[in-house]
């Protein structure tokens, strides 16, 4: 005969946001957000331990801690909007979209049993006789006292500082139009919570919800549990020969368990002293019967043993119960999903105990709200300590808002959103935006670095980029941008001396010009004097002015240079300026390479990508002139006028400063003091500094990187570094790297494109830095795939249309 299952369900109701049973219990819920998996260390499981039992202790008794972890399979980009945005953009949520991934909800549910509530057995669960009313009705006084505790309960989680716990409200925990319940999700085993479907359920024969079928494993006999237990184990995988990677104990039954399942985790508190007081007699019995039977003498040292450490170290007893909940319409894949289990258990040492006969009374004991009517002969005693070692500790890795992120992957391939710069300040992680990017050639940096400028350019950001090695080629030409490089054929050109119409020659613009011509001039061992500095002031008012009388000049050095011989000559021989005061003569004769027909004509009288300064993507090449003794300099010192005039005059717009190898160089040519000034300085102008390195030794042994750097540098991407093991200590050393942070590091794996991100020395990750075909080819620096890269590009016209191409074309061939 079918029942409604609202007619037998053990849930009274939901009032003042608890929930009601039939027998008078009252349960509050909490949602609980957990540490991410992989980012703890050996210190901080066991201070999440602690903080468990003693939360456990301020439960009253004849209360019970329901702790139900669901993990459900999901896939990335349903439900979402179409993104509107770059070609790299969408190209990407394409490549994304129906990724499954595994999702994790925890709830922690806090029972209080009704007065003169008897203990529930397989044999007397209310599944079997659903009361209609409670024995007696609640105490008011008897409530807020368990709201009270509660309370506490929270409090000593939260106090860890790697849980938060929020209390649910009644309209999360019952279901509302278009949304399942927490009760509801349970009962009918649906995957989402705005996928609302009523479904059969038959417990004749097994559990059977809808269309599926449900297995059952249990940790309900001490015979099948583990000899020895702890607040974490080892997880060999990302382990080496310096480091042991922990993961909690419980791990191989959260999100390592590839399959829809459900973790109910049961901890019943009872009346400490009186089941010291049972076991004390349980203890005379077996003393009487020990001689009889040596299982009765092992038994008589185990009881000993337990009431030993309950009353010599304060242990608090407990009954406890954990089991996992996995279904599946397919008999087939239920089978496989059985055998992760029990691989999963045998991890754990514990053996796996399907459990048959008293399938139903558990599931039906998993109800929120009523795990006190759990079967009594299904648990285990055991204290707190050793209870809490079975609980699921982490959770999935948090995602940021995605126009507030860059996309990278968890260890698992889920699409997440990591905020590296806004967040972490606000939070008090970080005090400034400064990167610093290390890997060996190959390691995947050229990559990351391109992945992160493409999605700060895709969010309004203005990059300069200076490279060494055309790493940014690609993605310049993708975007638009502006890219300078130096060929025979075609060298490197600026015009420092252009002036959007429409804009005045201002202070910055002025000292800028005066910096740039004393470099040309002096020499860096050369003085220069007042008289010299106020000279070249007037000319530079003078040319500007000349500038505005004659519309028909076009700004450039070469008719700043015609100003000084003709007009500026004689501005001087009326003022009477002596050559010792300013030599003028010499000033022309040591710029003169620099004017129409010298060695360098070219060099400062650009014609085209002139409005640099609203131009958001430039990328500077210095591979072919970073020996240059004239060039380098000249280019630097334009490189950092361009991106201090960017830094003031741009308000409210994020500036990206990348420096990848050529930081070497420009250190060398006296411009250290400049990747100082920047990284510590342009964070107040909403700056972003990001410096490049390859070499391991560089980070050792150079004082730029050490002290300019790597101070001011709160956010560090490292990447693969297992070949350096040998070398680790000195570079925890340098980067001032806690044990936690060597051991998420050497976890790195390049094979998997995994990155190691550092925030402020206090949140340690490590992502996965995966890309779909169409940024992989617009960010390649491999020789022979830029050249089939360019090739397409010139085919279809230009490079967005040449890597669809080029994509489209492999796909067809795998295919």
């Amino acid at each position: 005969m079918e029942k409604e299952l609202k007619d037998i369900l053990p849930i009274m109701g939901v009032e003042h946001d608890c929930i009601l049973s039939k027998q008078g219990d009252v349960t509050i819920v909490f949602k609980a957000e957990l540490p991410e998996v992989f980012t703890l260390s050996d210190e901080d499981y066991e201070n999440l331990h602690q903080a468990w039992v003693k939360a456990i202790r301020v439960l009253p008794k004849d209360s019970v801690l329901h702790k139900q972890d669901l993990f459900t399979q999901q896939y990335y980009g349903t439900g979402k909007k179409k993104s509107q945005g770059s070609f790299l953009n969408e190209s990407s949520e394409r490549y994304f979209s129906g990724r499954p991934y595994m999702q994790h909800d925890c709830y922690i549910m806090l029972t209080q049993k009704g007065n003169g509530r008897k203990l529930s057995s397989s044999m007397f669960s209310n599944l079997l006789r659903p009361t209609l009313v409670p024995e007696e009705t609640l105490n008011p006084q008897a409530l807020r006292e368990f709201l009270d505790m509660a309370s506490q309960f929270k409090r000593l989680l939260e106090d860890s500082r790697l849980i938060r716990l929020t209390r649910q409200p009644a309209n999360a925990l019952l279901s509302q139009p278009n949304k399942n319940g927490l009760i509801e999700r349970y009962c009918y085993l649906t995957e989402r919570e705005d996928h609302f479907l009523y479904k059969d359920i038959a417990l004749e024969d097994g559990i059977q919800i809808g269309d599926q079928h449900v297995a059952l494993y249990t940790l309900g006999d001490v015979e099948n549990l583990p000899g020895m237990c702890g607040s974490r184990i080892t997880y060999d995988t990302y382990s080496t020969d310096k480091t042991k990677f922990p993961v909690s104990f419980a791990a191989s039954l959260g999100l390592l368990l590839p399959c829809n399942h459900v973790y109910n985790q049961f901890i019943l508190v009872g009346d400490a002293q009186d089941t010291l007081k049972q076991l004390e007699k349980k203890r005379l019995r077996l003393q009487s019967l020990s001689a009889y039977s040596r299982e009765n003498a092992i038994s008589l040292d185990a009881t000993n043993d337990f009431l030993n450490e309950a009353i010599s170290q304060q242990r608090l007893p407990v009954k406890a119960h954990f089991n996992v909940m996995i279904w599946s319409d397919n008999p087939e894949q239920l089978k496989d999903m059985k055998n992760q289990v029990a691989s999963a258990l045998a991890g754990m040492d514990a053996a796996a105990k399907p459990e048959t006969t008293g399938a139903a009374q558990i599931w039906w004991a998993g109800i929120p709200g009523n795990a006190a009517d759990f079967p009594v002969n299904d648990t285990f005693d055991t204290f707190a300590e050793q209870a809490c070692c079975f609980l699921n500790l982490e959770s999935n890795y948090k995602s940021a808002p995605p126009e507030q992120g860059i996309r990278f992957c968890d260890r698992s391939g889920r699409p997440v959103f990591v905020d590296l710069f806004d967040a972490p300040r606000k939070e008090g992680i970080a005090s400034n935006m400064g990167m610093l990017v290390c890997g060996t050639s190959g390691g995947g940096k050229s990559m990351t670095v391109n992945h992160i400028l493409r999605s700060l350019f895709d969010q309004g950001a203005h990059c300069v980029t200076v490279d060494i090695g055309g790493s940014y080629l690609g993605l310049c030409e993708l975007v638009g941008g502006y890219y300078f490089t130096y060929t025979e054929e075609n060298p490197i050109r600026f015009n420092p001396f252009y002036i959007k119409q429409g804009e005045i020659l201002d202070t910055e613009k002025k000292e800028s010009l005066k910096a740039l011509l004393i470099a040309l001039w002096k020499q860096e061992n050369e003085s220069f004097n007042r008289s010299e500095y106020v000279a070249l002031s007037n000319a530079i008012q003078g040319y500007y002015l000349h500038l505005a009388n004659d519309k028909s000049l076009f700004p450039c050095f070469n008719t700043f240079y015609e100003y000084l011989e003709t007009h500026y000559v004689e501005v001087l021989k009326g003022h009477r300026v002596k050559d010792r005061d300013f030599d003028i003569d010499n000033f022309l004769y040591v710029l003169r390479p620099y004017y129409e027909g010298g060695e360098f004509d070219y060099l400062l009288n650009g014609r085209e990508n002139l409005d640099l300064l609203d131009q958001p993507f430039i990328v500077v090449e210095l591979d072919n002139i970073k020996d240059h003794p004239i060039l380098f300099g000249v280019v630097t010192l334009i490189l950092m006028e361009l991106f201090i005039s960017k830094m003031r005059k741009l308000k409210g717009v994020r500036k990206v400063l990348t420096i990848d190898e050529a930081w070497k160089a420009i250190a060398k040519s006296g411009m250290a003091e400049f990747l100082k000034y920047a990284f510590k300085t342009i964070r107040k102008f909403n700056g972003i500094p990001i410096v490049i390195t390859q070499e391991l030794d560089d980070l050792i042994s150079s004082p730029i990187i050490k002290d300019a750097i790597i101070n001011n540098a709160d956010i560090k991407v490292l990447m693969d570094m297992r070949k350096f093991q040998g070398k680790i200590e000195k570079l925890q050393d340098v980067l001032g790297m806690s044990e936690k942070g060597k051991t998420i590091l050497l976890s790195v794996n390049k094979d998997n494109r995994e990155i190691y991100v550092d925030i402020g020395g206090q949140v340690m990750k490590v992502y996965k830095n995966e890309l779909c075909p169409e940024e992989y080819y617009a960010y390649t620096t491999e020789g022979t795939e830029r050249v089939i890269v360019h090739d397409y590009a010139q085919k279809y016209g230009d490079m967005m249309k040449g890597i669809a191409a080029l994509v489209k074309d492999i796909s067809n061939k795998k295919n």
